[in-house]
């Protein structure tokens, strides 16, 4: 048995557990909402808790208030640090749609209540966990471990991790980090799977505009800018962009297939037969809805429109009409490859200008920490499989990976039910507290073990 193996069967999981759950409650209780975030409140509060058991650590940011968190564990340095990273900002609430106070923590039937729950307070404190067992077991580190709770995620992360990556590089450098992006305990076709995210989307996001002729609204004509508006989009309605195959759409879809009775892997398996029949092939698959729709996004660049402006007046016929399209891009693809595509569907008079691209990522799932995840999982759930994934959002993932840092998304979690993801960003988010326990255990193991072994 390893050094690192005995440290492990030491700790008491469930006052570990215990104590995982206490802290979350503090942190989601700490209202964070981003815009305006207020970081610094939970930066202070995690740095408290570390300080308090000897983990050097420091705040850093553009401003008081727009406050990241990093600590760090020395290692042996004889192998690169590993970074813990996750963000301490929420997205806004509508309070009078929750059934609970979205910032009182309250603990009803086994689960927590609170914005950020699961978006990502949970993991923010299974990481800090980690670090404090760590500590606390004496493991004998062959990496440096570092600790990043940054601000600003939900909002694009210039003030957060993109931020850190500009002005102090050398606090975050590393060989690996785990982030936010898989790791929940999913089910497909009764299967049960755990993700690893090794790939995201770019965000491609840019407006359309139109012009025609001004005049009053009493006397219609056809060069007018919102009818010219409309029929482009429109053509969303019919057209799709096509279809590529990635590295981690293949990996995740033969992942899946892998668990499958042989009729449905045959059918997932006939996805990756023929790039101009994919679509038809994900139609044809004996699965639910939700899967296809996720699907469908995964293999190609997606564009929807979310947003509108036109007109000043109700009896004036405006010159210029705008809509603002939510675009994300496969890794592999630059923003001016995309456009190529959406000329293909718009034309090519149209202007189309993107509003502060980010570049796509994808990481290797060959590697010793993937192995390390899998092995672990195994251990905590023999019969579930763990497979590569292709998140189709953007996580601060994008300016971690411009060091080189190879960044796997892992925050593990039980399955819950169907419906509970969906509750991210919705009303009554909510984690449950054997998830938090069960997730902060094989946390713990994971980075004892990449980060212990010689």
């Amino acid at each position: 048995m390893t050094s690192s193996s005995r440290d492990r069967t030491m700790i008491d999981w469930q006052a570990a557990g215990d104590e995982a759950v206490r802290y979350l409650r503090d942190l989601l209780r700490i209202d964070t909402r981003n815009p305006p975030g207020n970081e610094i409140r939970a930066a202070e509060y995690l740095r408290d808790l570390l300080q308090r058991e000897g983990i050097a650590c420091q705040i850093v940011g553009p401003s008081p208030e727009r406050a990241t968190l990093i600590a760090r564990l020395k290692g042996s340095g004889r192998k690169p640090p590993l970074l813990l990273m996750s963000h301490t900002d929420v997205v806004a609430v509508e309070p009078d749609q929750w059934s609970h106070d979205p910032f009182g923590a309250e603990l009803v039937d086994g689960f927590i209540y609170g914005r950020g729950a699961l978006d990502m307070k949970h993991m923010v404190i299974m990481e800090l966990m980690t670090m404090l067992l760590l500590k606390r077991s004496g493991v004998q580190l062959e990496r440096d471990v570092i600790y990043m709770a940054a601000a600003d995620e939900e909002t694009g992360g210039q003030y957060g991790a993109g931020w850190v990556v500009e002005h102090h590089p050398e606090l975050i450098q590393a060989e690996y980090a785990i982030n936010e992006g898989g790791g929940a305990g999913s089910e497909i076709n009764g299967r049960r799977y755990y993700t690893v995210q090794t790939a995201e989307k770019g965000t491609a996001r840019f407006r359309l505009r139109t012009s025609g002729t001004p005049g009053h609204g009493s006397q219609p004509h056809s060069d007018n800018a919102i009818l010219k508006l409309a029929n482009l989009l429109s053509r969303l309605e019919t057209q799709r962009t096509p279809v590529h195959y990635t590295t981690s759409l293949r990996a995740y879809i033969e992942g899946v297939a892998s668990a499958q009775p042989p009729e449905v892997a045959q059918a997932l398996r006939a996805v990756l037969a023929d790039e101009s029949r994919a679509d038809e092939a994900i139609d044809a698959l004996p699965l639910n809805e939700n899967f296809k729709k996720r699907l469908r996004a995964m293999v190609r660049n997606t564009v929807a429109p979310t947003m509108l402006r036109a007109g000043s007046q109700i009896n004036v016929i405006p010159s210029e009409a705008e809509a603002f399209l939510d675009g994300r891009h496969l890794p592999g693809w630059t923003p001016e490859m995309f456009a190529e595509e959406l000329r293909q569907i718009f034309g090519d008079d149209v202007e189309i200008e993107f509003l502060n691209p980010s570049e796509p990522m994808e990481a290797d799932p060959a590697s010793p920490l993937f192995d390390i995840i899998k092995d672990v999982i195994r251990q905590h759930d023999p019969e579930a499989t763990v497979i590569p994934t292709l998140l189709t959002g953007a996580t601060d993932a994008k300016h971690i990976a411009r060091l080189g840092t190879r960044v796997y998304g892992f925050a593990p979690g039980l399955y819950d039910g169907p419906g509970e993801w969906n509750r991210i960003h919705g009303h009554d988010e909510r984690v449950s507290v054997r998830s938090v326990q069960w997730g902060t255990r094989v946390l713990y193991e994971v980075v004892a073990r990449f980060a212990s072994e010689a």
